[in-house]
């Protein structure tokens, strides 16, 4: 336990680094799901990492102790983690957990809004088109999911552009992508370390509609060109919380639409996946550790002799305890 458990920060610290230098060089699909995956077993890790240094200061409590019957001093002598180290981590997996819920809060808020503003729309077709001069163009999740336009918009591009935009905005709809966005998020306000994974995913949900938008339309160059135009007319435009064709880092998006596709590479996919099975086997061993050390607090707050009935109702006694060392001058 006093290394696997530090493991999972490690790497959720090298994934936040790497992740959004290496996302935008492989197609957007697999980089979006791979960064999930990254979001989702890093953050488990994280939380489950702080919950069990947390636990190694919360069990040396007296009264935790008594209730959970097993012994201070032996749990002291097997513990390998500092007292402040577990204070710390208590702190650090309260405020984590916390920040979770208002995050939590605010993304149900969010898709109940969407889903307001969708009833209240016009057309009752997938597109709705307002009467606005403003140059506005997104995506609005719901059952089912509207792309809405304005006028202004639909007047600044010409007829294939307006295609790849409404192209562009149904891929979001299609790949429910705001899924993507809310794990992102949701895992950023747990561990702050991955903010920076957020912002390369939601960089790479605007590529992977860029490139379906450019596999429907048939010609790259003037989904770029709608990119581009759309960007420079909303600039100054205040945006809803929404999937619009005019996020992420538009000169980049450009810049890869007037390039070749992304070429498929397995190696950085295989080595995060391999560091994320690494993260699974270190917490799954310092879970195996942190149960050991508290069997053997437990059986060193018996006597040899002594069968006790715990709270949880299971009994234990010299069956128990064999097979387990502990020594004697850590009996009770």
């Amino acid at each position: 336990m006093l290394i696997s458990v530090y493991v999972p920060f490690a790497v959720t610290a090298v994934l936040a680094v790497l992740a959004p230098r290496l996302a935008p060089l492989l197609p957007p699909r697999p980089a979006a799901w791979a960064l999930a995956c990254a979001a989702l077993v890093t953050a488990v890790g994280w939380a489950g990492s702080l919950a069990l240094l947390a636990f190694t200061g919360v069990a040396q409590i007296p009264e935790v102790a008594e209730e959970g019957r097993w012994s201070v001093a032996a749990l002291r002598a097997e513990d390998p983690v500092y007292l402040v180290v577990a204070a710390g981590s208590a702190l650090v997996l309260a405020a984590g957990t916390v920040s979770l819920g208002v995050a939590a809060v605010r993304q149900t808020r969010h898709v109940v809004l969407a889903r307001r503003e969708c009833a209240r729309l016009p057309q009752e077709t997938e597109l709705a088109v307002l009467d606005d001069d403003a140059p506005i163009a997104f995506a609005l999740p719901g059952k089912p999911g509207r792309v809405v336009v304005s006028r202004g918009m639909l007047r600044c591009l010409g007829d294939q552009e307006r295609a790849a935009l409404l192209a562009h905005e149904r891929a979001h709809l299609r790949g429910r992508h705001h899924l993507f966005q809310g794990l992102w998020r949701l895992a950023a306000a747990l561990n702050p370390l991955l903010r920076p994974l957020a912002v390369a995913g939601d960089f790479v949900l605007e590529r992977w509609a860029d490139e379906e938008a450019a596999d429907r339309v048939g010609d790259r160059t003037v989904v770029a060109h709608a990119v581009g135009r759309a960007a420079l007319a909303s600039a100054g435009v205040s945006r809803p919380v929404a999937l619009a064709v005019t996020g992420g880092v538009v000169p980049q998006r450009v810049r890869a639409l007037l390039g070749p596709p992304p070429r498929r590479r397995s190696l950085p996919l295989v080595a995060g996946a391999v560091l994320l099975a690494v993260c699974c086997a270190s917490l799954a061993n310092a879970a195996s550790d942190s149960d050991r050390i508290m069997d053997s607090a437990q059986c060193a707050a018996q006597s040899p002799t002594a069968n006790v009935r715990t709270a949880a109702g299971h009994r234990h006694g010299p069956e128990l305890c064999r097979g387990v060392h502990v020594r004697p001058e850590l009996r009770r």
